[in-house]
């Protein structure tokens, strides 16, 4: 459909609009249109768009999708004032971009922009898009696809962070099942748990629960100053109506793109809505990993036996004391610790400790093909292999963690 919103003749009333330098170049975007919205749209040139959105017919818009690609990157100044008249309007405005550089889906995301879909479209994923977009809107018929859940405000939430100190070491494999095991830590009085994905370059926390990625996150993260509780949640996505997930961005982008303010006001509001806050770090040293340092309540760092591990140890050690950081936050946890009855194995983790100056307070075994069966099914191991040995122990760690929040807690109120 092509026929301009100003002389639309038909009856039906026109719900939304696409904008484009030429609507035909992207003709996925026209096929899902009429599948979502049937003859209720009209479509409209970057030119045209900016003088129709000042007209009172365009207040019976609910959202526009401005759709760009590569040679719409020198004229992005008319794009932001199409996005500054869509939201004088108070419509939503969906970006649909094709080999757009970050810094251009960056810019335009901070001036305006609800949700981006990148072209060629995800199938099904224009629909959901519309759905996120217009479901804070109570006029607007479209229902979610899955559970809303509405913030508390009221909580005072742990903050875990969990840092591979080497590539491998399985930080992402922990924090995942961590949270999931808390979550089902109490049938009776189930805790709420958030796992917040920081690496935003190779976070991989979505793939390990199958879980989409949604470019909400990267919407939220780049302008935090206008984050609320119902931004925040509606941009986590839940596993086994359980488990909420703010998974990493769809595309990479540089780690100091996001700021220290950015990070602690995620981690704040995480905190204010749920019981337990799990974060999977990047490996990587960023300017705001002093702040989820600080704001952690107990800072998990995993570690193997063997040099690497050692060797980072010794120097984030190094670092964070030089710079009068809480290095005693940081717990250390080996994975495919030596088993039970392996005596050389266990002497060699003494040695390890002892020469690096730390404890390593927790030994978790190695749960073998399982763990990476389980992550390519997108399964906690607790779904999947609830009996693996690995498992058990996270499970353990798990209940130790809640008792002892549940015992301060307690002793709080006392």
């Amino acid at each position: 459909m092509t026929t301009s919103p100003a002389v639309q003749n038909d009856p039906s009333p026109i719900v939304a609009c696409t904008i484009s330098r030429d609507v035909q170049i992207f003709d996925l975007l026209i096929e899902d249109m009429e599948s979502a919205l049937g003859d209720a749209w009209g479509d409209l040139s970057f030119a045209d768009a900016a003088a129709f959105l000042a007209q009172p017919d365009a207040r019976a818009l609910q959202f526009v999708t401005i759709a760009l690609d590569a040679q719409d990157e020198d004229n992005l100044q008319q794009v932001s004032d199409i996005i500054a008249a869509a939201k004088a309007a108070r419509i939503k405005v969906i970006l649909i971009a094709e080999d757009l550089t970050p810094a251009a889906l960056h810019r335009l995301l901070r001036e305006g922009g609800d949700e981006f879909v990148p072209y060629p479209l995800p199938e099904n994923e224009l629909a959901r898009a519309i759905e996120r977009v217009l479901i804070i809107d109570d006029t607007v018929q479209f229902s979610p696809t899955g559970p809303q859940f509405k913030a508390t405000g009221s909580k005072s939430g742990v903050v875990i962070p969990i840092h591979g100190l080497a590539g491998g070491t399985g930080a992402t494999m922990m924090a995942v099942n961590l949270a999931w095991e808390l979550a089902n830590i109490d049938p009776k009085d189930p805790p709420k748990v958030c796992l917040i994905d920081l690496d935003f370059q190779f976070g991989t926390a979505s793939t390990y629960l199958d879980l989409p990625r949604r470019e909400s996150v990267l919407e939220m993260l780049t302008d935090t100053a206008a984050m609320d509780a119902d931004s925040f949640m509606q941009a986590l996505l839940t596993y086994g109506d359980k488990l909420h997930v703010l998974t990493a961005p769809t595309d990479m982008i540089p780690l100091d793109m996001i700021s220290p303010a950015d990070i602690t006001r995620v981690i704040e509001m995480a905190r204010m809505n749920f019981d337990y806050v799990v974060i999977d770090m990047p490996s990587t040293m960023v300017e705001w990993s002093q702040t989820v340092l600080e704001a952690a309540h107990v800072y998990f760092a995993m570690i193997e036996l063997e040099m690497r591990s050692a060797q980072n140890t010794l120097r984030l050690k190094r670092a964070l004391q030089s710079e009068e950081l809480p290095f005693e936050k940081i717990r250390f946890i080996l994975n495919r610790a030596p088993g039970f009855t392996d005596l050389n194995g266990k002497s060699r983790v003494k040695r390890l400790a002892e020469s690096l100056g730390i404890s390593v307070e927790v030994l978790m075994p190695d749960g073998g093909k399982a763990v990476m069966q389980s992550a390519d099914h997108g399964t906690p191991l607790a779904d999947s292999n609830p009996k693996n040995p690995l498992r058990k122990e996270i499970m353990k760690l798990a209940k130790s963690v809640h008792e002892v929040n549940v015992a301060a807690t307690a002793d709080t109120k006392a």
